[in-house]
């Protein structure tokens, strides 16, 4: 089969009359927004495939093959294939096509990988975890707060492929926002990496700012009047959704310092000045993380301690009216032993006065361990 076929094949859209319906598609430019379940507008794993020259889009790009080739003989421009959750058999023909390393294609099909930067010979290949704050009425013991995804970016000198796995983080707005800045997006395919880079970022500034709402719900209702009957699930279900973020953001530290800092052929150095400002921002978000790891810990102990404290005034109370209860107990018993010769066993006045001294001892028991605070 030729290349052309295979790509058409993985495009799910066969024969002439398939190409012009691409055709008609990308000539649209529709919003792409994947946040439901559909895979793509074009039916397949294919979400966009459009060409830039000199920062500006080129209509039609309905076949990629044609696409690079045209790309390769002029010298200018570049090509971005965006795909959404490619299958094997899916992306063999374009991962044919613009000579991926097999590693790096098997990461970019299987996803669940940390971010990550590698260098294949001409090519590069990025990996960021996207997240997405879930929003939610009460924060409950099983409620989810951060979701994941992920876009893996494959980057050459005349193309960029995006693969996007996940429900959120969809590239439409983001390649509108770069198209409306052709001066930005004429420095070729780093532009588009970068810009990748701080929409990722941006997320994680936007959820961190989210969560920190939760934490500070779950901060106010720990030091409330009730404090020590807050459910402890709160706390560790923050905990977990904050270590998914964790898993996110601060692996990501490396790579973008790599971009930021170190000598990249297919990175030009103009973007690597933007790079340094994406690592701050991410910088930003990996403190704000870690700050909240810190606090988390401080409620759950000062959660502990208050119910270890409340169970201790618990204890005092139980064993203050316990003491309360041991006189006339004690009493009772000693005139429930149905000895023949005892003091006061058959006399008038004895019944009156032995309940009068148990409620007198009583009384005064209890008003020394309410003065005390017992009680």
């Amino acid at each position: 089969m030729s290349m052309a076929g295979s790509l058409r094949k993985v495009t799910g859209l066969g024969g002439v009359g398939g190409l012009r319906k691409v055709a008609r598609l990308a000539r649209r430019r529709p919003r792409v927004d994947l946040n439901h379940p559909a895979r793509s507008p074009l039916g397949s794993s294919v979400v966009n495939c459009v060409t830039y020259r000199d920062g500006v889009r080129v209509p039609g790009c309905a076949d990629v093959v044609d696409a690079v080739r045209k790309v390769r003989r002029s010298g200018e421009g570049f090509v971005w294939l965006g795909l959404h959750e490619p299958t094997v058999g899916e992306f063999a023909g374009i991962a044919e096509l613009f000579d991926l390393h097999p590693l790096a294609v098997e990461d970019a099909v299987e996803a669940h990988q940390r971010p990550k930067l590698e260098r294949y010979g001409d090519t590069l290949f990025a990996v960021f975890k996207t997240v997405c704050y879930v929003e939610h009425e009460r924060l409950t013991a099983t409620s989810e707060v951060v979701d994941t995804g992920e876009i893996m970016v494959f980057l050459g000198e005349d193309f960029v492929v995006t693969v996007r796995h996940g429900r959120h983080g969809s590239l439409g707005p983001l390649r509108e926002e770069l198209e409306a800045h052709p001066r930005q997006l004429a420095k070729g395919p780093a532009a588009v990496l970068h810009a990748i880079a701080d929409h990722v970022v941006d997320d994680y500034l936007s959820v961190t700012d989210a969560v920190q709402g939760d934490i500070d719900q779950v901060e106010t209702d720990v030091f409330s009047e009730n404090g020590a009957r807050t459910d402890p699930g709160r706390i560790y279900q923050m905990k977990r959704e904050l270590l998914e973020l964790k898993r996110a953001v601060v692996p990501l530290s490396r790579p973008v310092e790599d971009l930021a800092t170190r000598p990249i052929r297919v990175v030009d150095p103009e973007i690597q000045a933007y790079f340094r400002d994406v690592l701050d921002h991410l910088l930003r978000a990996k403190e704000q993380i870690a700050a909240f790891d810190e606090l988390l810990n401080s409620i759950l102990q000062a959660h502990l301690a208050q119910v270890t404290v409340a169970q201790n005034e618990d204890m005092r109370k139980i064993t203050a009216w316990a003491a309360v209860i041991a006189v006339p107990t004690m009493v009772c018993g000693v005139y429930g032993m149905n000895f023949d010769h005892m003091p006061e066993l058959h006399w008038r006045f004895g019944y009156p006065l032995v309940m009068g001294v148990m409620a007198v001892a009583c009384l005064v028991l209890y008003r020394g361990f309410r003065r005390n605070g017992w009680l």
